[in-house]
């Protein structure tokens, strides 16, 4: 059921629709029930090519953790189906569980589930449904290194008639000693970029490694051009310098990874702040967090030749970022772009020649880690959103319709 928010002042507010001269346009904030019980967390949205949303999230319930789903259709949610339950799992606050679908009654999903003892230990296991999501295959897992290591931050987007998935790869971090026992002690290889395609069935295509030296536990993201697919992460120098990097299949073969912008962020540890992508053609724009020099930035950049070149990058915060950003196209020109601002999700319309509407505050959240990463996707002229209210331990969905 979608009402309004009872707000005291600020309901109806301005966006910017124009280039360089701003237009003012009212847009009303509504919430929408959660189909989520409590507690949950760990929200994902997803749009299929019907404009269907999909809402994902994860349930603590005597121990088990449940990864379930529902579709919003004409402001209801479906009921929850339940995906998959067990105790072993890995849940984490930045690697949320994702489902895609080609919406023709074919879904795929991931999650993340322990494979040793050791905290940083654990698999990504997929599951396929082909009736619509009502029943889900025996689990599978993605990569086939059998090492008991670090494996996440998944990508799943449909591509053709098949699932493009990206993801970190852990298993160049374990050696093995002289027995074949698999150690963890020191410094070994670098976490790596992989990407594969998987069919419907759950049969691997194809498998690559993209990039042998990346971020450890920042999200990937990826987008279909019509080039191809790319894939957007954040890189790893041999000093220390984590930019946002870029990889296109273009004819059959993988790029070399690019720099869309060079911040020049060196900084000794993950951030555990993503990129977000979305395209359109071959028009591509890209948001993501940075904070060179100590200085928290969120950017959006676009691309009009599918990621081969882009433009300057325009600043979207307002001085007190702390990045979880997502992104969305609204038409080849124009994007609508979220973060937070602190404790405050917001989101803004941002044009590729570098102008921007009013931003908009879609609500106080919490910088806390158990707040996660809020949510955004598109419908037609409806954004939606999604996060966690820290403090009431459950998911909270808005939604406002475009004009």
């Amino acid at each position: 059921m979608t009402k309004p928010f009872t707000l005291s002042v600020g309901l109806m507010l301005l966006v910017a629709c124009g280039h360089d001269k701003k237009e003012a346009t009212t847009l009303a904030i509504s919430s929408i029930d959660s189909p989520a019980s409590s507690p949950s967390a760990e929200p994902h949205l997803f749009t299929d090519k019907n404009g269907v949303i999909y809402l994902s999230w994860v349930e603590k319930i005597e121990g088990m953790h449940e990864f379930k789903y529902a579709r919003l259709q004409d402001g209801q949610w479906s009921k929850p189906n339940r995906i998959a339950s067990d105790s072993t799992w890995f849940v984490n606050w930045a690697d949320y569980p994702m489902i895609a679908t080609d919406g023709k009654g074919n879904f795929i999903s991931h999650w993340l589930d322990k494979s040793g003892e050791r905290t940083y230990e654990y698999d990504v296991k997929m599951s396929i449904s082909s009736d619509s999501g009502n029943n889900w295959n025996s689990p599978f897992i993605l990569h086939n290194d059998g090492k008991q290591a670090e494996h996440g931050f998944v990508t799943l987007v449909p591509y053709e008639d098949k699932v493009f998935v990206a993801w970190l790869d852990g298993r160049n971090t374990v050696m093995e000693n002289m027995e074949g026992m698999e150690h963890h002690e020191g410094h070994h290889g670098a976490m790596s970029l992989r990407a594969a395609i998987i069919d419907y069935s759950g049969k691997k295509i194809n498998e690559w490694e993209l990039d042998n030296k990346t971020c450890d536990c920042c999200q990937t993201t990826a987008a279909i051009t019509d080039n191809g697919p790319v894939v957007i992460y954040r890189d790893r120098s041999d000093e220390e310098i984590r930019d946002i990097s870029i990889v296109r299949f273009v004819d059959g073969n993988w790029t070399k990874p690019q720099s869309i912008f060079n911040d020049n962020w060196k900084i000794a540890g993950c951030p555990v702040n993503g990129p977000s992508s979305a395209s359109l053609g071959n028009s591509l724009v890209i948001a993501w967090f940075a904070a060179p020099d100590g200085k928290a930035q969120v950017n959006v950049i676009f691309s009009t030749d599918g990621g081969a070149t882009f433009g300057k990058p325009v600043r979207v915060d307002e001085g007190n970022a702390i990045g979880r950003v997502d992104v969305t196209m609204l038409n080849n020109d124009n994007s609508m772009v979220s973060w937070m601002e602190g404790g405050a999700i917001k989101v803004v319309k941002v044009n590729r020649d570098g102008s921007k509407g009013t931003s908009i505050s879609i609500s106080n959240s919490s910088e806390a880690r158990s707040s996660g990463f809020p949510q955004m996707t598109k419908s037609g002229n409806q954004l939606i959103f999604a996060w966690t209210d820290d403090k009431e331990k459950n998911i909270k969905v808005a939604s406002i319709y475009l004009q």
